[in-house]
């Protein structure tokens, strides 16, 4: 995994990382049909319509590059959402991932595991961006500039679970990767992140979690054209909401089109739900690590897969803003720290 840091102009940053680019030779399957051509360009408008700032930031990596911006752009928006070709290119995507948040005995913890094909691990970034007029913040991504998961400055947590769309029902928006960058560079809540969220056009299914160093947690099931916010569920020792590849509301369940197809998402589920009350101490961090390898149940045991496995896990403290990151399979990885956003906030 690597471990960048960005600041300053979103220009600026997108040039910093194209001469990375370019100095490692990197190239992009920019191999689009004319479908994805279409959705891409219609969904840049609208990403530069809300979020001006991380368009200029794809401008400055496809100037320093010499790749035409729009097709690059373009491409970018349909990531997660509508690249059902990619075997043209490199191995089909699928995702996979279980993220979840809670709070007891006055720690608010956030867990993930992130579940995709293998190829992806090693190109995995763990980020700390301080964009010149927006939040700092920790983003972990299987792509660039936009991500899975993140921690802002102000112990805002988001992140994004994949639901599969029918290809019909796709429209032109944010892909949830793009939501996740967002919200965290321009949140400082989660009611914040809810106002921010809730009008945004959404490009197809996903789940976009949301939780904040006050407690406040929830998860938003968002489709093209609905999006309904699911509370935690309370026990007696403390709260949780928890998000899977599927929506768990009986009211977003319409929308979902995996047929069942979504890598075990309800036994996933149920272990976190069930592991809240009956196996989370007070020593929140390792019970949670213990949760995240499967101790508890089925999580991360994807040996029978082909090409699908966890490419790692974190765990957020939301109030001291420490994260720790298995980077791999966290049955053979350990967890370390990274402080890097507690130590840069504490700099103030």
């Amino acid at each position: 995994m690597y471990h960048l840091r960005l600041k300053g102009e979103h220009y600026q940053m997108g040039v910093k990382r194209g001469l990375i680019f370019q100095k490692a030779k990197m190239a992009f399957p920019l191999h689009l049909d004319k479908f994805q051509i279409e959705h891409g360009k219609a969904s840049e408008k609208i990403l530069k319509e809300f979020f001006p700032e991380v368009c200029e930031e794809i401008l400055g990596i496809s100037d320093t590059m010499g790749i035409d911006y729009l097709p690059f752009a373009s491409w970018m928006l349909c990531m997660g959402c509508c690249m059902y070709n990619l075997e043209e290119n490199i191995p089909v995507e699928i995702r996979g991932c279980t993220a979840f948040a809670f709070s007891k005995n006055g720690r608010i913890i956030y867990g993930r595991n992130n579940d995709l094909p293998p190829y992806l691990r090693d190109g995995s970034k763990s980020e700390i961006y301080a964009p010149a007029d927006g939040n700092r913040f920790n983003i972990t991504t299987s792509s660039f500039v936009n991500g899975e998961e993140g921690l802002n400055e102000h112990g805002l947590a988001v992140a994004m679970t994949f639901v599969m769309t029918g290809l019909e029902k796709i429209q032109a928006g944010f892909n949830s990767c793009f939501v996740v960058r967002y919200l965290l560079e321009k949140a400082d809540s989660t009611e914040a992140a809810i106002s921010l969220l809730m009008p945004l056009p959404i490009a197809s299914n996903c789940n976009i979690l949301l939780a904040d160093r006050s407690g406040n947690m929830v998860v938003v099931e968002c489709t093209p054209t609905a999006k309904r916010i699911r509370k935690p569920e309370m026990f007696k020792n403390g709260k949780i909401v928890c998000t899977v590849n599927s929506f768990t509301s009986d009211e977003m369940k319409q929308y979902d089109d995996a047929n069942g197809n979504d890598y075990d998402s309800a036994k996933r589920y149920g272990v976190v739900m069930d592991s809240f009350s009956h196996c989370i101490t007070d020593d929140v961090i390792e019970t949670t690590k213990l949760l995240l390898k499967g101790e508890y149940g089925f999580m991360c045991q994807y040996d029978n897969e082909p090409d699908f496995e966890t490419v790692w896990s974190s765990i957020f403290d939301l109030r001291s803003l420490v994260i720790f990151r298995a980077e791999g399979d966290p049955r053979k990885k350990k967890f370390i720290a990274d402080s890097r956003l507690h130590d840069i906030v504490s700099e103030k």
